[in-house]
């Protein structure tokens, strides 16, 4: 299919100090043929070096954002702006280099575990092991039989199976190998169990040390790793700040974080 999305001509510039301001302005989204818009009005700052989580119902917009943010959809109404000008008038594929992102539905190849990490970039062995000990894959990497040079899949000989955890723990590897300012995470504990989902918490900090970080979950206990939060409600956003003055302002956010805590909270209270 010919690209539909308008072609731009600047390069984007490269920072050593990953210093980049993304804005939202007035943005609105609906798809072709809808009458119906996802996004409404949306303005938003993205601050740098932060982690912001992005928190809402189903339907409420969040990835949505995300896939205009990373220039996927293009926006029906306003503009999104990296320091001050409208990314479309970037260079596409550059402006994409910006962003390292693990969507809901990603997918792995049956390639070898080190290319699924590397894709088109160098490979780089002691870079690999550093991004799979922050996703929380080094442990089960290391059990390969043939380590990072194992097969993924039995679609070819000799090729082996992985869990949906394994697979997402590698997902997540990906990203950090690409080495991006931004890192974006949607969902990226749906598939791992309990313990899993604990450590890759636990290790948030240090997954996405040093880059802009942002981070969409329906488990409200994540959004406590964060220092900003966003919350979406009918594509609009309703509330912005911390975790702490978000529960103080006993709004969208507090009803949903106590939603969900009464499920873990016993009956003295812990």
């Amino acid at each position: 299919m010919e690209n539909g999305h308008v072609a731009g001509s600047i390069p984007v510039e490269k920072r050593l100090d990953g210093e980049y301001e993304i804005a939202f302005q007035d943005v609105s989204f609906r798809y072709p043929g809808s009458e119906e818009m996802i996004l409404k009005h949306v303005n938003c700052k993205i601050k740098m070096k932060d982690k912001l989580a992005l928190v809402g119902e189903n339907g409420a917009g969040k990835t949505t954002f995300v896939k205009l943010l990373c220039r996927l959809y293009e926006p029906t109404e306003g503009v999104i702006t990296l320091n001050g000008i409208d990314i479309r008038k970037y260079r596409e594929e550059e402006y994409r280099e910006l962003f390292g992102v693990v969507f809901q539905d990603f997918k792995l190849f049956a390639f070898p575990m080190w290319q699924n990490l590397v894709t088109s970039y160098e490979r780089d062995d002691a870079r690999i092991r550093d991004c799979l000990e922050r996703a929380g894959a080094a442990g089960f990497a290391e059990k390969l039989p043939e380590g990072m040079d194992t097969l993924l899949f039995k679609d070819r000989e000799g090729g082996v199976d992985i869990s949906g955890g394994e697979a997402q723990k590698l997902a997540l590897a990906r990203a950090l190998y690409k080495d991006a300012p931004f890192v974006v995470l949607d969902e990226p504990t749906a598939a791992l169990d309990p313990i899993s989902e604990a450590q890759v918490y636990a290790g948030f900090h240090e997954m996405v040390r040093d880059k802009t970080s942002i981070y969409i979950s329906h488990r409200m206990s994540s959004c406590r790793f964060c220092d900003d939060i966003v919350v979406f409600r009918d594509g609009e956003i309703v509330e912005r700040g911390s975790h702490e003055e978000l529960l103080e302002k006993q709004g969208h956010y507090a009803k949903m974080w106590h939603a969900q805590a009464k499920y873990y909270v016993n009956k003295e209270g812990c």
